[in-house]
């Protein structure tokens, strides 16, 4: 059978499940996972974000299950960590601000799930680069950037999910001094990945690092911020949403600059999902935050256009 079939991945759950030599269950756990963890996801080309959060769970459960017989799999635990920080960050974290107008303690329960769920993402990262780099884990905490020096090119696409999950973890727990003197961590990450491959995934670092900086408490360094989203833009030739709603976030609010403010989400409004199937998922997500940041103005600015006439007070 041609391993491309859709029921290949089935055939090797089932072998998996009821061989009961060790050698060929793990066997058959490689394979699987092999398979789960190669090539582009389907997820990410989908147009129904419910279909894709009532999906998630289910095999992100699966992907744990294979990892307890295989546990040192590099491509399923980049793939766990990239999946567990997708469903933090897409179908719980983007509830604590709706439900916080309702609801402020359930709120920060939401909260904090989204966080615990960003850390377990981050121990399958950190349990990736282990397996090529033994001890890289514990000299990050102390020494990140010597840590991370060993770290090859084509270790870039767990670097950044390694990354991601622990920013967002710590954007997700501001208020956890803890969490926050993980930032050193989190930078060395994204500037070990830009030294290795600044356009990857048409600049997804230089993106996260204008996220990074949304998080970080006080002023960030608004000229550095800046030209991490130019760079960004020019690697995708501005046709990602996030990028547009990540520098809105981290800078136009913070600067209090609503005319770039709408300006900025405008554009990501304007971007067609369809356009462009492998990320259509992810421009889903970034149009529904804009829409939602486009409602909540008066929340977001101290000196908002009249909601009625368009024009300020």
């Amino acid at each position: 059978m041609n391993k491309s079939s859709p029921a290949w991945p089935l055939i090797v759950v089932v072998l998996a499940a009821s061989c009961g030599c060790a050698t060929m269950r793990r066997f058959a756990v490689n394979k699987i996972g092999d398979t789960l963890s190669s090539g582009g996801s389907t997820y990410e080309s989908d147009e129904d974000l419910e279909l894709v959060g009532d999906a998630l769970p289910f095999g992100l459960k699966l992907m744990e299950s294979l990892l307890a017989e295989s546990p040192e799999h590099r491509g399923l635990l980049q793939t766990a960590c990239q999946g567990f920080t997708t469903y933090a960050y897409v179908y719980v974290q983007s509830e604590v601000d709706p439900v916080a107008e309702q609801d402020l303690q359930r709120a920060m329960q939401i909260r904090a799930r989204a966080r615990r769920l960003y850390l377990r993402a981050h121990r399958y990262g950190l349990r990736g680069l282990e397996v090529a780099y033994p001890g890289i884990g514990a000299r990050l905490a102390d020494e990140p950037a010597q840590a991370l020096a060993v770290v090859k090119r084509e270790d870039v696409p767990l670097l950044y999910w390694t990354a991601a999950s622990l920013g967002l973890a710590v954007s997700a727990g501001k208020d956890d001094a803890a969490m926050l003197a993980r930032l050193p961590e989190v930078e060395a990450l994204l500037k070990r990945g830009l030294e290795l491959d600044e356009a990857w995934k048409e600049g997804a670092f230089h993106e996260f690092a204008v996220v990074v900086a949304g998080a970080r408490p006080g002023v960030p360094n608004y000229e550095v911020t800046k030209r991490h989203f130019q760079r960004a833009l020019e690697l995708s030739a501005g046709s990602l949403a996030s990028v547009y709603v990540s520098y809105a976030e981290a800078v136009a609010v913070r600067q209090q600059d609503l005319a770039e403010f709408r300006a900025l989400l405008d554009k990501a409004l304007a971007i067609d999902p369809d356009a462009r199937e492998p990320v259509r998922l992810a421009t889903l997500v970034a149009q529904r935050r804009a829409r939602w940041l486009l409602d909540h103005v008066d929340d977001l600015f101290l000196d908002a256009d009249d909601p009625a006439t368009g024009e300020r007070p």
